[in-house]
């Protein structure tokens, strides 16, 4: 198994009380916004709408050990898992300086395949690096068996290109060879460069800008800020975890089904709350095995969706750096759903199995903070994905996006209705960009009256989203939440489970959660998705 931390030797009280508050507090907020200005330089230069106009990319800065002490306010289910593509790229490639390295390998710290991830190092005037940066995108196609890459695979050399890390920048210029061996195997080449050299210009960003912080700190200030940062990180999650009641709390969960059979997928989790040692284990023990289809998730995305929950647990403003684990050991079984092994599938493992992991987590945590926990939200992202060749061009194309849902109802309030929720933190695409860019038309963009579940406080709705094809297509979905409603809490009562229909000519097909099918023109689909849990009674509801 891999390391769950990629962590310095030294302890919590070696840089304790040796960094001045307001320095370090002026650290985290530059380095903060380094990933912020990455992100930003990503967006407004992109080509797709997948990343243009959805956001679905995360940047983030790390020290010189691999480390991570800054996230952009980007994805989740990114963020947690980018510190292993980070140390799998250093410890594969001896990158200098101009070098920028690409990988997507899910069993090298990536996420799935789509996910492209660039490292870049940061020098300075140090012989070593002081810094990395990472910009990591999801790409609207990267070959396969399906178009855009998110199909109902056995076996991840269906999935798309699986790239290891190498050099795609070597001494400030793109190695041609390896950006045209990516573009020979993607359908949609011309929109792959220009989204790969938009993740160069994050990098170089973050570069130019971290070089200004070595020349205003110093290598020296800088080490000592990057460890007290790493520190106060953790002494603000061993302070949390002093403050809840000790014992271990058991919750499973489940998945609709692999899309191959209709047998149920369990997760389930132990947490371990040890307030003496302000320690706590989480341990899937008791989870499925691997399954035959892209449901699998790897090692680094349950080590993000526990990262995410223990994350929430603390203020806004607290560093999320790689310090937020230290007091937290994760265990993950080698070969199940949770921590699959080559060469499964791992497609939906990013989208869908994560979702399901974040609400295992938290049905735990709420028999121990019950007053803390929110319902479960919508529990799926709701993956479709339209691939064909565009009449207006006769060029092929790959439409990717995930559908909102209801937020879960919380101890203090209703859930929102048609929002992104959890290990997704994207937006939808706005009808205009979507009607611009493919061979489609949105019939209908609407709530979903009723889908929240009721309680004192209630689940937001889910939405409504009918589109129109204008051309021979394949459509893929791949969601969740079609057998199992996403539950309440304290008495509240469960959302609506989702549903997806095809419409065409010959009336009405209800469509399995997980599936993909062909589509002619005129044919439309439209999704229902789930509504979020009730928190509390409904008795108890103010009329």
């Amino acid at each position: 198994m891999p390391s769950a931390t990629l962590l310095s030797r030294r302890t919590v009280e070696d840089f304790e009380h040796i960094v001045d508050p307001i320095e370090l507090a002026l650290f985290q907020g530059a380095t903060h916004s380094v990933a912020e200005q990455m992100g930003a330089t990503l967006r407004r230069t992109s080509f797709s709408p997948n990343i243009k106009e959805r956001r679905d990319y995360s940047c983030a800065v790390f020290d010189s050990l691999g480390n991570v002490i800054a996230m952009g306010d980007h994805m989740p289910v990114h963020l947690g898992a980018m510190p292993m593509s980070v140390q799998s790229a250093i410890s594969a490639l001896a990158l200098g300086r101009g070098d920028i390295a690409l990988l997507n390998d899910p069993f090298a710290g990536g996420t799935h395949l789509p996910d492209l991830t660039m490292v870049l190092p940061v020098f300075g005037d140090a012989e070593l690096p002081v810094f990395y940066v990472a910009a990591r995108a999801h790409h609207a196609d990267v070959g396969g068996c399906y178009p855009g890459s998110m199909g109902l695979c056995q076996e991840i050399y269906q999935e798309g290109l699986r790239i290891p890390p190498v050099r795609i920048v070597k001494g400030g210029a793109v190695d041609r060879e390896i950006l045209s061996l990516v573009l020979h195997n993607v359908r949609t080449p011309v929109e792959r460069e220009g989204d790969l050299t938009s993740q160069i210009g994050a990098c170089r960003v973050g570069e130019a800008r971290l070089q200004e912080l070595i020349t205003k700190y110093g290598v020296e200030s800088i080490g000592r800020l990057r460890g007290e940062l790493l520190a106060y990180s953790e002494r603000l999650t061993r302070a949390e975890l002093g403050r809840m009641p000790a014992g271990e709390f058991i919750a499973e969960d489940y998945l609709d089904d692999d899309g191959h059979s209709e047998t149920p997928v369990k997760i389930r989790v132990s947490i371990t709350i040890d307030p003496r040692q302000q320690s706590a284990r989480i341990d899937f023990v008791g989870s499925s095995p691997q399954a035959a289809s892209s449901i699998n998730a790897v090692y680094a995305i349950t080590y993000s969706a526990a990262y995410y929950v223990f994350r929430c647990l603390l203020s806004p403003d607290a560093p999320a750096t790689s310090g937020l684990m230290r007091p937290i050991q994760l265990l993950a079984p080698e070969g199940t759903i949770v921590n699959a092994r080559p060469p499964a599938p791992v497609a939906a493992g990013n989208v869908e199995t994560s979702q399901r992991i974040v609400d295992v987590l938290m049905r735990a945590l709420a028999q121990a903070i019950p007053d803390r926990v929110p319902a479960a939200s919508s529990g799926t992202m709701n993956n479709l994905t339209i691939g064909g060749i565009d009449p207006r061009s006769n060029l092929p194309f790959a439409y990717y996006e995930t559908v909102a849902g209801g937020m879960g109802a919380g101890p203090g309030g209703n859930g929102i209705s048609g929002v992104h929720t959890h290990m997704t933190n994207s937006l939808n695409t706005p009808v205009e960009a979507l009607e611009y860019a493919y061979p489609v038309r949105v019939k209908r963009y609407s709530y979903r009256p009723k889908s929240g579940g009721w309680g004192k406080w209630r689940g937001g709705d889910g939405i409504v989203r009918e589109i129109e094809l204008l051309g021979d297509a394949q459509v893929t979905l791949l969601a969740d939440r079609r057998r199992f409603p996403p539950y309440g809490l304290s008495g509240g009562e469960p959302g609506a489970t989702g549903r997806t229909v095809l419409i065409t000519i010959a009336g009405e097909k209800e469509l399995p959660g997980k599936c993909s099918v062909a589509v002619q023109r005129g044919d439309i689909i439209r999704i229902e998705t789930p509504g979020g849990g009730g928190w509390g009674l409904p008795s108890d509801r103010n009329p």
